[in-house]
């Protein structure tokens, strides 16, 4: 196995300066060409590579960021995190993925992790135990080291860092009131990540489109027990008399259109559903599940984007902002 060659033995076997082989590696305009293609040659007959410590020192700059992230079978999350990527490789920078699998203390660890390995900056979905729990503290300790953060989906009012969500509230209700619309009178909201700021908003919307419509009615149904999802979903849907199911996530929509199946009713002759997420759970459900798609790789490029603009053009008293992506309804066969 060949030695890893260093700055300074390249320069010593061509008889340069270390500064001057430095910069005819970055084709720097004060170099004679003839030297560039000196420096070139002998560099990849050594398979040469900058020290990417000596280089982030130097620059105090890692270009590496540091992603967060609390699951990755989710599909949405794959997708946030390939806009994400693709977004920071077009600019340079390389990420660190972690998953935190919903867990306050894993979050705190990645954090401090990352934060030792010098990225420069944080991109992050908060897990479910940090909102329940509602301890911020491992961010805030990175605010006052003026390390840049960008929450999205997953997010919390306690940081002041940009923000980009989608319009969670809004889409919540716009797909209600399309139940509404085509018939539906006796509506059920299930979810299985309730106590999330995501699950809250969705919530929320849903009871603002049945308002004082007293033709309607709304009944919720909160799984707190992940092990007892179908069980929970089966016994709600044979104890209620309903037309409609909004699932707030995809999981809950996806058990909804199963449990159905196996009570005997058909869907949507006698339930509509419409879940959110379009993942794969929605389009090869049976029917093919309505959705509200919130443009995942979209969110994960604006995060990043922001992230980098950030890195790029540090200002001292940046002013942090809130991005919003718009959701879309995408109709399939689980409605009229």
């Amino acid at each position: 196995m060949r030695k890893k060659v260093t700055l300074k033995q390249l320069a010593r076997e061509l008889n340069l300066s270390i500064s001057t082989v430095s910069k005819s590696l970055k084709n720097d305009s004060e170099i004679s060409q003839k030297t560039i293609t000196r420096v070139h040659e002998l560099a990849d007959f050594y398979n040469y590579k900058p020290n990417a410590l000596a280089v982030s020192l130097k620059s105090n700059k890692t270009k590496t960021i540091g992603i967060i992230l609390p699951e990755i079978l989710n599909h949405f999350f794959a997708k946030v995190l390939y806009g994400i990527e693709q977004e920071a490789s077009e600019n340079g920078y390389k990420i660190v993925t972690c998953i935190t699998n919903e867990s306050y203390k894993k979050e705190v660890e990645y954090v401090e992790m990352l934060n030792y390995s010098s990225v420069d900056g944080f991109i992050v979905s908060l897990s479910q135990e940090t909102q329940v729990l509602n301890k911020f503290e491992h961010f805030k300790e990175l605010k006052r080291d003026n390390v840049p953060i960008v929450m999205f989906d997953r997010v919390t009012e306690e940081i002041d860092c940009d923000k980009v969500i989608v319009d969670d509230k809004q889409a919540s209700k716009t797909a209600v009131k399309y139940l509404i619309d085509t018939g539906c009178k006796k509506i059920a909201v299930i979810t299985t990540i309730g106590g999330l700021s995501v699950a809250n908003l969705r919530l929320e919307g849903a009871r603002e489109a049945i308002g004082v419509n007293d033709q309607v009615s709304l009944i919720e149904l909160v799984v707190k027990d992940s092990n007892n999802n179908e069980q929970e979903i089966e016994k709600f849907l044979k104890n209620n008399d309903i037309d409609a199911v909004l699932g707030l996530d995809e999981t809950a929509a996806a058990i909804t259109i199963n449990m159905s199946h196996k009570l005997g009713y058909k869907i949507p002759e006698n339930i509509s559903v419409i879940g959110f997420t379009d993942g794969l759970l929605s389009k090869y459900s049976y029917p093919k599940l309505t959705t509200v798609s919130q443009h995942a790789e979209d969110l994960g490029v604006k995060a990043a984007q922001i992230l980098v603009n950030q890195l790029d053009d540090f200002v001292e008293n940046h002013k942090t902002n809130t991005e919003i992506v718009k959701t879309s309804l995408i109709l399939r066969d689980s409605t009229h």
